[in-house]
């Protein structure tokens, strides 16, 4: 159930895209099972400047809230407009209609420090 075709952060954020134009975001399905019924998504706004490992927006769930992390340097380039009408997208298909943001990188090649889908494979089972 984990995408081969994704990079991936501990913090179980994916990242689809290798750089050269915008990289889509949103939480694996680890992060979504673990969460419960998500009611409520809160997003920045498009052309908000983000940093590697700083909160970007937060998920409210049945049973907590919970903070969503950029994975990358850049600028918000798009959010899914569809998850404020329908939060629970994210729990339906995480790794499709679910996505959250889509940002600019501001160096391509922090992709690569992500981990692979075996690395989260290995994050999620210890």
């Amino acid at each position: 159930m984990i995408p081969e075709d994704l990079r991936y952060t501990a913090e179980h954020e994916w990242v689809s895209g290798d750089g050269s134009g915008p990289v889509r975001v949103g939480i694996t399905h680890y992060a979504q099972d673990a969460l419960g019924d998500i009611v409520f998504v809160q997003l920045p706004e498009e052309g908000t400047k983000v940093s590697a490992g700083d909160s970007l927006g937060e998920i409210e769930s049945t049973k907590s809230v919970s903070e969503i992390y950029a994975p990358i340097s850049g600028t918000v380039v798009a959010t899914n407009a569809s998850l404020a009408d329908e939060p629970e997208l994210i729990n339906a298909e995480p790794y499709a209609a679910g996505w959250l943001v889509e940002i600019a990188a501001d160096d391509a090649s922090a992709i690569g420090d992500l981990l692979d889908a075996s690395g989260y494979q290995a994050l999620t089972e210890s």
